[in-house]
């Protein structure tokens, strides 16, 4: 009898270190995802800071005066504020940005969509590891692309180059730029040659679910057309065209 007693009791003592054990683990591991989430969180505010800053960079540049007199044309966006050249950050060339959509009907522009883009080439004037990049967005065909997970400029839609410099005046029929998408880089404030055809765009989930604090697909975001965010506010601002 004494046998199983004290049988029993190594048994409950070996349970309670091991179930100790499994709450020490998950109270890691939660620490760690709520970690994990702030720092997503915290990134995807920055990334929308980041946005308007460098669209604000391009509205105010005269050498792109070209997209500033099309805007009206594009349907949506993409500001990438940080496309890194590979090895720098990523392993690869590549950045994380943010997609708005206009609404035809009203002008308004929706909250942000967060995507990814890599596989960059970075021509060799490019100055330094880092550039920004704004893509138009300019046909529905091009919106239709970005509502799925991934996809690859230049596959089946086409990309080109913008007209840059003060003597791109809007030529709204200029045949160079009757592409799916519009691009426009510079870096260290001078214009930069990035070669977007071939990159990968896709979305960044995680960023997407901790901005809005659930899981959200692009589709939905561009669908919500109140501004809830300050930031956004001084973004759609921003996007007001003052040509």
């Amino acid at each position: 009898m004494n046998k199983i007693v004290r049988f029993s009791l190594k048994f409950r003592s070996r349970m309670a270190i091991l179930m100790l054990s499994l709450l020490f683990a998950s109270s890691i591991v939660l620490a760690r995802a709520a970690v994990t989430a702030a720092d997503n969180i915290q990134m995807a505010q920055g990334i929308v800071d980041w946005a308007r800053l460098s669209l604000e960079d391009f509205m105010n540049d005269p050498n792109y005066v070209w997209f500033r007199q099309n805007l009206d044309r594009a349907k949506g966006i993409l500001i990438f504020p940080q496309v890194f050249k590979g090895g720098s950050v990523f392993g690869a060339s590549g950045g994380t940005g943010i997609l708005v959509v206009r609404d035809e009907k009203t002008g308004s522009w929706s909250e942000p969509a967060f995507y990814t883009v890599g596989s960059v080439t970075f021509e060799p004037q490019i100055k330094g590891r880092v550039a920004e990049a704004i893509v138009m967005v300019m046909t529905q065909k091009a919106i239709d692309s970005l509502l799925s997970s991934s996809f690859k400029l230049g596959g089946d839609t086409s990309i080109a180059l913008g007209p840059v410099g003060v003597g791109a005046k809007a030529d709204r029929d200029l045949p160079s730029v009757s592409a799916d998408f519009v691009s426009f880089a510079k870096s260290k404030g001078l214009h930069a040659a990035l070669n977007l055809e071939g990159a990968v765009v896709s979305v960044r989930d995680n960023l997407n679910e901790a901005y809005y604090q659930k899981y959200v697909a692009p589709v939905d975001i561009i669908a919500r057309q109140p501004v809830t965010d300050p930031e956004m506010a001084l973004l759609s601002e921003s996007l007001k065209c003052k040509c």
